[in-house]
């Protein structure tokens, strides 16, 4: 079974707006009336342009449900999580996750990805497009944030195996 999650507005409104930001800036870079260094450009070009085709290449597409496998599908190395690996599922409001900070990951550029620090769930990997929807999965080994359009059905089939 298939589970769409889709990006939230603050996800969407900063998606739109580094990538305009990226544009102006690249495209000053191109401008010969400046007289920039060429290869300082270039290198500058090179990682606004890895940076926003990293982040769209990692970000959560879809999760799907297999008999045994929680996928977590990406455009490029899709996440898998054992089933029988997971411990608990439940949906968490606002109030349950308490303040999150971004450790090393994704803050809104085609969603909200990679590892965070929760004052009440600690350290969790992130796989959403969204603030809300979230829903905890617990392994023995590490906890995970997903975001899907529908967390009750979800967190239904997720547990019913």
């Amino acid at each position: 079974m298939t589970f769409k999650t889709s990006l939230d507005k603050l996800a969407k409104g900063i998606t739109i707006g580094v990538i305009v930001i990226f544009s102006f800036i690249i495209g000053g870079q191109l401008i010969p009336a400046y007289g920039l260094d060429p290869i300082k450009s270039l290198l500058l070009i090179g990682l606004l342009t890895a940076i926003c085709l990293l982040c769209y290449l990692f970000r959560p597409l879809t999760y799907i449900l297999t008999n045994d496998n929680l996928v977590i599908h990406r455009l490029f190395n899709d996440v898998i999580i054992k089933r029988q690996s997971i411990l608990t599922a439940r949906e968490v409001n606002k109030r349950d996750m308490g303040l999150t900070i971004r450790t090393f990951g994704v803050g809104g550029l085609f969603g909200y990805f990679g590892k965070f620090s929760n004052s009440k769930i600690g350290r969790l990997t992130m796989y959403g497009t969204r603030r809300n929807n979230t829903v905890l999965i617990e392994t023995a080994k590490k906890k995970f944030i997903l975001t899907p359009d529908e967390p009750i059905e979800f967190v239904r089939q997720l547990l019913n195996r």
